[in-house]
């Protein structure tokens, strides 16, 4: 139920947001929600509570974005609210800005290193991964992971490339021990 509120929520603001050529700043501007959303817990237990009624609420959304979203975005948000699935906005985020990055080529790749990579080895990644796979942007992010040893670990989404010291040290490990000897 939750994917199919989240897939109708997030086509609709697409739709819309196409429809009015403004798809790269709603998604700027959803993914800031998603972000105030999940800082200001506060904020969320408000807007599900059972007691605070519905004009309460919108009343709430409005003070707080009238003015610094558009009123697309605004529009939305008072939207979900008055539908009760103020607890599914961010599945319903998660899945518009997939939906964005899917209709723009663009996908998500998480990169860890054993040792921090400097700016040159970062734009090299990135334009391999461009090279190699169907995507035109990616959304990179970095991590150092000491214990890789050495090498990387890249992820996109639910694709592995481990070329880690650590994975082909367990991989050798893994092969000696089915050795037997007379």
């Amino acid at each position: 139920m939750a994917k199919l509120v989240s897939k109708t929520y997030g086509d609709a603001l697409f739709e819309l947001a196409l429809e009015k050529d403004i798809l790269d700043d709603v998604c700027e501007e959803m993914v800031e929600i998603g972000q105030i959303w999940k800082d200001n817990r506060e904020l969320a237990d408000v807007m599900m509570h059972p007691r605070i009624t519905i004009e309460e609420k919108v009343q709430i959304i409005r003070n707080i974005f009238d003015g610094r979203a558009s009123e697309v975005v605004t529009g939305f948000l008072v939207t979900v609210i008055e539908k009760g699935r103020a607890s599914e906005l961010m599945s319903i985020i998660e899945y518009f800005t997939g939906r964005v990055r899917e209709y723009n080529n663009t996908s998500v790749a998480y990169v860890s290193s054993a040792v921090e990579l400097s700016d040159g080895q970062k734009e090299q990644i990135e334009k391999k991964l461009i090279d190699v796979t169907e995507y035109e942007k990616f959304e990179m992010n970095y991590s150092v992971d000491p214990e890789l040893i050495g090498g990387m670990v890249i992820r996109i989404g639910d694709r592995v490339l481990d070329s880690s010291i650590k994975q082909k040290l367990n991989a050798m490990s893994r092969s000696l021990s089915g050795i037997r000897l007379n």
